[in-house]
């Protein structure tokens, strides 16, 4: 599978996992992912200058959201176009 791909993966399992204030300590949540600590934080930080506005919370040992985003990646079919475009 692509690299591209493998990352956009990684960081919608961390997304759902912070929103679920379930990502418990870095050390916890690098095992659960399968990654290293090192490689954890690069995600994070990767995540940060996509503006998500991550913080970590000691009182529920869990990565959170300072604030309500959103995040999706991919493509969809846009019903509002009907516009059909031959190569």
């Amino acid at each position: 599978m692509n690299i591209i791909i493998k990352q956009i993966e990684l960081i919608e399992r961390i997304d759902q996992l912070i929103r679920l204030q379930a990502t418990g300590t870095p050390e916890d949540l690098a095992y659960r992912l399968g990654i290293s600590k090192t490689k954890l934080y690069r995600v994070i930080n990767t995540m940060k200058s996509l503006n998500a506005p991550i913080e970590y919370d000691i009182t529920t040992q869990s990565f959170v959201y300072a604030e309500a985003v959103g995040f999706t990646f991919g493509f969809y079919k846009d019903k509002t176009s009907t516009r059909i475009i031959n190569y």
